[in-house]
Formats: structure tokens, sequence, C-alpha cells
């Protein structure tokens, strides 16, 4: 369950810029995706404008090793979700790594955050049921358009991607951007007769 002041003192935890965009299915975040991919709703928990302290977070969890921050920014988003339409969900569904990246930092932090928000609603996670078949660049310095070409035929279902018909599905990730990762993401999901997906990430940047 979640526990606050366990990361973060609990005074800095109530000043984070959390978003609220959880009750609103027209949020900035859920627009994103209008016209280019049909997802059930999207929410992210913090807005991270540049230069925010708590951007920290995100680079300890993914660049320092810090998996105890994914689990409480996970939890977090648990709690945010907790009661609302995506705690409906059969499955969260994290964003993969190519194995040689996970490799590289040593876990991948969307299923380490999928964790913590499992922890918290109960919902199991298909974390081998998507995967990243061409390792990519960081998409940092990239473009919207670059973002999208360069997530073009990246990710692929698994074998018993039929035993999933019906489902609904949660994809998570840490940060969203132009929305590129997770458009490719939900494109292989919804190829499953009767899937639906929703989207959840820590944060809107």
């Amino acid at each position: 369950m979640y526990s606050p002041g366990l990361v973060v003192c609990l005074p800095c935890e109530q000043k984070m810029p959390f978003a609220r965009y959880t009750a609103d299915p027209e949020n900035p975040v859920a627009r994103i995706f209008w016209g280019r991919v049909k997802l059930e709703h999207v929410t992210s928990l913090l807005r991270f404008e540049k230069g925010s302290r708590y951007q920290v977070l995100i680079h300890q969890l993914k660049y320092k090793g810090k998996k105890a921050v994914g689990t409480f920014l996970g939890k977090l988003v648990g709690a945010e979700i907790m009661d609302s339409v995506f705690s409906s969900a059969d499955f969260l569904v994290p964003v993969p790594l190519h194995p040689k990246k996970e490799l590289e930092r040593g876990y991948n932090q969307s299923q380490v955050i999928a964790e913590g928000l499992s922890s918290v609603t109960g919902i199991p996670i298909a974390s081998e049921l998507l995967h990243r078949k061409t390792y990519t660049e960081s998409q940092t310095q990239r473009n919207r358009f670059e973002r999208w070409e360069n997530m073009e035929f990246v990710f692929d279902l698994s074998d018993n991607a039929e035993d999933f018909e019906g489902c609904s599905f949660v994809l998570v990730d840490d940060v969203l951007t132009t929305g590129s990762t997770l458009e490719a993401c939900s494109r292989m999901l919804l190829s499953i007769p009767g899937s639906r997906v929703y989207a959840v990430t820590v944060a809107c940047a």
C-alpha cells in the first residue's frame, strides 16, 4: 500500500505539481492522441515544467538506479486512479525497453512504476504481452515527426496475444512528451480483437 513520506518528505510531496487530469476525459494529455489513436482515457500524475525540481525523481529512476523512486511514483499513480475508470482495466502493460537498454539500465523503469501501481490497485501486470523488437536511440533531441518516425515498427505482441482478446489494458510509462511511444504501443494492443486501451504516465512534459 501507499505510505506517504517514504521517498520525499511529506511537505515536499504535498507541493508536487499534481496535474489532476484523471477525472477529465478531455484533459490536455488526452487531447494529444485525438485523431491519432483511439484511447479510452489518458492521464498523467504530474506536470513537469522545464527546470522543475521534481524532474530529478525521474532522472534518479532512469539513470541513477533508484528503483524505490519508481515504486513510490507508481503508488502515487495507483492512489490517483484507484476510484476512476482506469481501475476497471484487466491488465497493466508497462512500455517495454529493448533488452539491450534494459541490461544497461538494470531494469525497466516503466515495469517498476507498474509494480508500484499494481500494489495499490490490484490490477495484474502483463509484462510479456508487448515487447520492443528494435533498439532506438534516445528521443530527447527529436521533434514530434522524428519521434513518431523513430517509433514505427518498434513494438510487437507476444505469441500468446490471442489469449488477451476482449481485454482492457492500461499502458504505463514514465514521461509523456509527444505521445509517439504510447501511440505505437497502443496500435499494437488495439490490434488484439476486442481490446480497449488506457494510458497513464507519471509525468507530462
